[in-house]
């Protein structure tokens, strides 16, 4: 209907939160040769429409979703280490959904979030390396053709609800109830998730671009930092910092943001403008501005140098 002939063969990648996992997870059985991969926050497809009153079953999975990669990522103060909180039934219906799929060996991993309850948290900064680990290993080299495997050889295994991951040929316990993770990368920011939400990231953001100087109103446009997020802008003077931009970056939700998250992990409206009131504007005569982006573990893009609105630098 949209004109846009791809759409019934292309393969998804999906990303769902509370009943929005529970629709992932039941894409997953209903077209599992199509689905590359599903992250599972807050909810996974269960049978029980009251998990918290303990008849919980979890969905049949057909033998074709068993190879698609699976992860449950929910908050400890949904029932993992708070079990009198409103969601604390969360956990209990995660646990039996893995429990069946990681039964029958099927690509199924468990993340808890440490710091948070329903909402979405820090959970962006491992979805999306664990989406593209699985991208990368799944996606054919031809759209149309079928869905490429997981590397068995690559896989590791963690505690669901514990600290360590081993790779999986050297895993000691059964492997029937420990998490699946696709590699060792992925088995190291998965390690780091769960104890702090901090994910290594040793890429610094975007650099500005477009970087302009209208009379005393700076303006640029700017990237996403995929890895970390950007926090702010820094505007500099001479090649010294004058302010940022926004001044107190916020988000109740997780880690501070320029666009700010709301609990289901979008950014509020309207979106934060990428310009910035230079202080002082009789200082700008002779003056040298410069734009660098932070992203929300501290690292820096370069500086790029404002230009005025004929295209020429400030002299």
């Amino acid at each position: 209907m949209t004109g846009h002939e791809a759409l019934p063969k292309v393969p998804w990648a999906l990303w769902g939160h509370s009943g929005g996992g529970h629709w992932a997870g039941g894409m997953v059985m209903l077209h599992p040769d199509r689905v590359i991969a599903a992250w599972l926050r807050s909810g996974v497809p269960i049978l029980s429409p009251e998990p918290d009153r303990g008849n919980i079953r979890a969905h049949e999975l057909p033998e074709a979703a068993l190879h698609v990669p699976m992860m449950c990522n929910l908050g400890t103060k949904e029932g993992v280490t708070v079990k009198d909180e409103r969601f604390a039934g969360v956990w209990p219906a995660n646990e039996k959904f893995f429990l069946q799929v990681r039964g029958r060996t099927g690509l199924v991993g468990v993340a808890v979030d440490p710091l948070s309850s329903h909402e979405c948290g820090n959970q962006r900064y491992l979805a999306i390396p664990w989406l593209d680990a699985c991208l990368a290993a799944r996606l054919p080299a031809q759209l149309g053709e079928p869905l490429r495997s997981m590397f068995d050889d690559a896989a590791w295994l963690a505690e669901p609800t514990g600290g360590k991951a081993w790779k999986g040929s050297e895993y000691q316990g059964d492997p029937k109830t420990a998490a699946w993770l696709p590699n060792e990368s992925i088995a190291r920011r998965w390690t780091e998730y769960i104890v702090d939400t901090q994910v290594t990231d040793t890429t610094p953001p975007p650099t500005p671009t477009e970087v302009t100087l209208d009379g005393s109103t700076l303006r640029w446009k700017g990237e996403a930092d995929i890895e970390s997020g950007l926090a702010y802008f820094i505007i500099e003077r001479n090649g010294v910092a004058i302010g940022t931009w926004p001044e107190k970056p916020a988000n109740p939700f997780g880690r501070p943001l320029f666009q700010n998250l709301q609990y289901s992990d979008t950014p509020p409206q309207p979106l934060m403008a990428m310009s910035y009131a230079i202080p002082n504007p009789e200082l700008r005569d002779g003056a040298r501005y410069q734009v660098r982006a932070m992203n929300t573990v501290g690292l820096k893009s370069q500086p790029v140098q404002a230009l005025l609105n004929d295209g020429h630098f400030l002299k």
